[in-house]
């Protein structure tokens, strides 16, 4: 039976196209081929759970009491846990019972919350580039996005000054993460500070993705945007057990701060979706209670790498700033490319796999990002084949022997 005159939602149909299906095509293609692909594209932590939350949740497996429907509102053991992190790592004090909810991982909550709070035709603010789902949630809900174009020369931060009072006035949301998935920028106190200030003269919910609190070097503390006075007034916080805790594909976050917000969250979420299965709770409980010296491992190994791949690209023509978190770098692409052209180019060249900048919004083009998810034995054989194709970043060309 024909089911073209079946149409997708009009939500559906004006989501941006998705510049990876092309790239993907290449992937199989190679793999196909025997290819040995270095795929440097995701934000996929490399390595095992550790070993205390992989026997929490066996132990939670074997409790039958597991085993049924989840709270809506997450285990009251899980909530506390997540508050008394946030008062370890950042002085900040939530009540478990009202200011903070687990989620099916933040990306499910960051795209639930814009169908929670935005009624078509409201104007929402978000960077470009961004985490996508900060752009396509909205999008999703009907919303219309007000990209804020970040630039170098600003060292990616978000130019408040520069944003229309006339716009302000009708912005509804905004939508920020620092430290920031792509570009690995980082913002001063005195950004949140501006920033809070900003949403309570025009009346703006701010919503914050902390997805990469820890992965900070070099003596860096990132900043919780509950730590600034008045901001859980106006806004709220997201964070995952993905990056930190190799945790990806047990889809566990949370997010914390205005009650009155995540009620309307939690509300949207009873009519979709059970929450997270307890098993899963009670490990991501005993991840966030893990010593300190866990984290400086996963520090020092995502530094280690980036120290690493920084000094290579460096004698490739690559001036790379050393970035002060995440897991990742945000790499120009040669003048003359776009992101997309240059990350088809390196992976046939190379078998690498880079994510092309302009999925991050119209802000990404001319970057690729490099997620450090490989250790140095293999980022010295994608040095190695850079070396070997010829590539190299020149101001005004990329330079192939191949070609």
């Amino acid at each position: 039976m024909n089911l073209d005159w079946i149409a997708p939602a009009q939500r559906i149909q004006k989501l941006p196209a998705y510049p990876f299906a092309r790239l993907d095509e290449l992937k199989n293609k190679a793999r196909e081929q025997g290819l040995d692909l270095i795929d440097l594209g995701m934000g996929n932590p490399d390595g095992a759970t550790p070993q205390p939350v992989i026997e929490a949740a066996i132990k939670a497996l074997q409790n039958p009491a597991n085993h049924g429907y989840p709270p809506f509102e997450g285990t009251a053991s899980f909530r506390r846990a997540i508050t008394s992190w946030y008062h370890r790592r950042y002085g900040v004090v939530l009540d478990p019972d009202s200011e903070a909810l687990p989620l099916l991982g933040s990306k499910e909550g960051l795209g639930h919350l814009a169908l929670a709070y935005i009624n078509p035709g409201d104007v929402v603010l978000v960077p470009s580039p961004s985490y996508p789902v900060h752009f396509r949630g909205p999008v999703i809900a009907g919303g219309n996005v007000y990209s804020l174009i970040l630039k170098s020369e600003n060292n990616w931060l978000i130019d408040l000054a520069a944003i229309p009072d006339a716009v302000a006035e009708k912005a509804k949301i905004l939508y920020f993460n620092y430290p920031s998935n792509p570009t690995a920028a980082t913002a001063p106190r005195e950004f949140f500070e501006e920033i809070v200030a900003f949403a309570r003269k025009y009346e703006i919910l701010l919503v914050h993705d902390l997805c990469y609190a820890e992965l900070a070097f070099d003596g860096y503390q990132p900043t919780s945007l509950l730590e600034i006075p008045g901001a859980k007034d106006i806004g709220v916080e997201f964070h995952t057990m993905s990056k930190t805790y190799n945790m990806a594909g047990w889809r566990v976050g949370f997010v914390v701060g205005n009650r009155h917000v995540i009620q309307g969250l939690r509300t949207l979420k009873t009519n979709l979706d059970y929450g997270i299965f307890a098993a899963l709770q009670a490990a991501a409980e005993t991840a966030l209670q893990l010593p300190d010296s866990y984290l400086q491992e996963v520090q020092n190994r995502y530094r280690t790498r980036r120290d690493f791949l920084i000094q290579g690209l460096a004698e490739l023509g690559w001036n790379i700033p050393k970035t002060k978190a995440t897991m990742y770098l945000w790499v120009p692409c040669s003048v003359g490319m776009s992101s997309t052209d240059f990350a088809l180019w390196v992976l046939q060249q190379t078998g690498v796999v880079v994510t092309p900048g302009n999925a991050f919004g119209v802000g990404g083009e001319g970057y690729v990002r490099i997620s450090l998810i490989a250790e140095c034995d293999r980022f010295g054989e994608v040095l190695h084949r850079f070396k070997q194709a010829g590539i190299q970043y020149q101001a005004d060309a990329v330079v192939s022997s191949s070609q």
